[in-house]
């Protein structure tokens, strides 16, 4: 857990646009053995959910955003080298954003915690093509797909994947997430009862257990 007082200087440098501030606050952290799922969760996750609120409020600006989500991704990077990565288990993940997608951190975020536990992840990022993410997954063949999406407004790429992906041969099952279903998530579920739905990064602990 990291402390509300770390956080908040945290948000405050990450919303002035301070990479160098964030940087270091991460590092030590990091030094102190905070875990990369603790950083991610409480850290990454928290003050994006937060700024995305701001956002919504006409309280910051896109381009405000649009900075706290690079520097994000800038830290994951710095971080990404000094993971553990364990002997690799039996179980695999595909982790795509859906067409016209292109807020691709939550996913990337997902495929790196659950390589830290040793599973074979295959993160295709931002906006793949629907024919591509098919392909994938014949070749890789994964025990789980899953799928990105953070702009209510376009649920109707993310069916049409559904639909394709419920077309091929194979046993995979399907993951979704994103701060889209903040608002879709019981009415996705309904429709779609047999597919898993992370309303948090939290959520993916329950995965090994299937």
């Amino acid at each position: 857990m990291i402390d509300d007082t770390r956080y908040r200087s945290y948000l405050e440098a990450l919303l002035a646009g301070e990479r160098n501030a964030c940087r270091h606050i991460v590092l030590q952290l990091r030094d102190a053995g905070v875990p990369l799922q603790t950083l991610y969760i409480d850290l990454f996750q928290r003050s994006l959910y937060e700024i995305g609120s701001l956002w919504e409020q006409n309280r910051i600006s896109v381009a405000v955003e649009h900075m706290a989500t690079a520097i994000t991704e800038y830290l994951m990077a710095v971080l990404y080298p000094t993971l553990f990565i364990p002997k690799p288990n039996d179980r695999s993940i595909i982790v795509s954003c859906v067409a016209n997608e292109y807020h691709q951190i939550g996913g990337k975020m997902v495929a790196d915690i659950l390589e830290t536990r040793g599973w074979s992840t295959y993160f295709l990022g931002a906006n793949t093509p629907l024919a591509d993410l098919l392909t994938m997954v014949q070749e890789k063949r994964p025990d789980w797909v899953a799928l990105s999406l953070s702009v209510y407004f376009n649920m109707p790429h993310l069916e049409r994947a559904i639909e394709a992906l419920r077309g091929l041969d194979g046993p995979f099952r399907i993951l979704v997430g994103g701060q889209a279903f903040r608002w879709a998530e019981e009415a996705f579920s309904k429709r779609y009862p047999e597919i898993r739905v992370c309303m948090s990064l939290n959520d993916i602990d329950r995965l090994e257990m299937d």
